[in-house]
């Protein structure tokens, strides 16, 4: 009898193990999203939820409420560097990300607190920004939360958030020009001086056109079989107006880039070259 007892017993733990076991999906999915920005990168994590036909804003998600922006976890998002969100500096580190979505506009708030799933749980104190920005209806309806990185730039890029029918954009800005002039003008003074990288950062940006042409001029010579260098100062000669020196120097990165056998970069220069004609 004991040993009957022993198996039922033995046979109880495992069949409670088993349950112990049995991994099911998600309802509400955890996305994490990391966007390169500036000269770092952004880093989003957040829980995303179904439609599944109930009406959302207004109902699911109350009007005039702290929300936890998606479901289960709290949503964090982590700048890499310092940014500007609604003409407020933000030091890089790590945020809670909460909203307050109303019929005309919604709240969006980064605070120190990175567990906040309930309103209850908020702290206004514990607020490092927030912005105030207006819901468009989106063009076609969004079955799953979704947050996404959208028209990014050097210097600029939009966290979107989209549910339902409802769009929501937050701009986030960052100084890249400020970091990106230091460097250079550190780099300058060093031994091996990055003359190509410094030219083409004035050319892109709409610097010195002048100093842009000089720092060129030295990486061909530092390389002069380098047809993508070639190829910048001929561009760098057209925007300064030296049509014809830019024709001639597209026409030695032409040469340069069919010994290489770079076809990409013989048809740029012949782009080039057919602009100036």
């Amino acid at each position: 009898m004991k040993r009957v007892f022993f198996l039922i017993a033995i046979a109880t733990c495992l069949h409670a193990a088993s349950f112990a076991q049995l991994r099911t999906p998600a309802p509400s999915p955890t996305q994490n999203v990391k966007q390169d920005f500036g000269l770092s990168s952004i880093e989003l994590s957040y829980s995303r939820p179904g439609m599944k036909g109930r009406k959302i804003y207004g109902d699911l998600v109350p009007f005039g409420n702290v929300w936890r922006t998606g479901a289960n976890q709290a949503t964090t998002i982590n700048f890499g560097d310092e940014v500007t969100i609604g003409g407020t500096k933000v030091p890089a580190g790590k945020y809670g990300l909460l909203s307050i979505p109303d019929k005309a506009s919604w709240t969006i708030i980064l605070t120190k607190q990175l567990d906040v799933t309930s309103p209850s749980a908020y702290k206004k104190e514990s607020d490092v920004v927030r912005v105030t920005v207006k819901p468009v209806a989106s063009k076609e309806k969004v079955e799953t939360f979704t947050m996404q990185f959208a028209n990014i730039k050097s210097s600029s890029v939009d966290l979107q958030i989209l549910w339902e029918n409802t769009l929501v954009t937050l701009p986030i800005k960052t100084d890249v020009d400020a970091k990106v002039m230091a460097q250079i003008n550190l780099a300058m003074n060093g031994d091996k001086p990055p003359y190509f990288a410094a030219a083409s950062y004035y050319y892109e940006n709409g610097k010195d056109l002048k100093q842009a042409k000089t720092w060129a001029e030295k990486a061909v010579e530092s390389d002069p079989k380098a047809y993508y260098m070639v190829h910048l100062l001929a561009k760098i000669q057209a925007k300064s107006g030296e049509k014809s020196n830019a024709i001639a120097t597209a026409k030695k990165s032409i040469q340069l880039a069919k010994e290489a056998k770079n076809e990409d970069y013989v048809a740029l220069n012949e782009k080039l070259i057919k602009s100036l004609q």
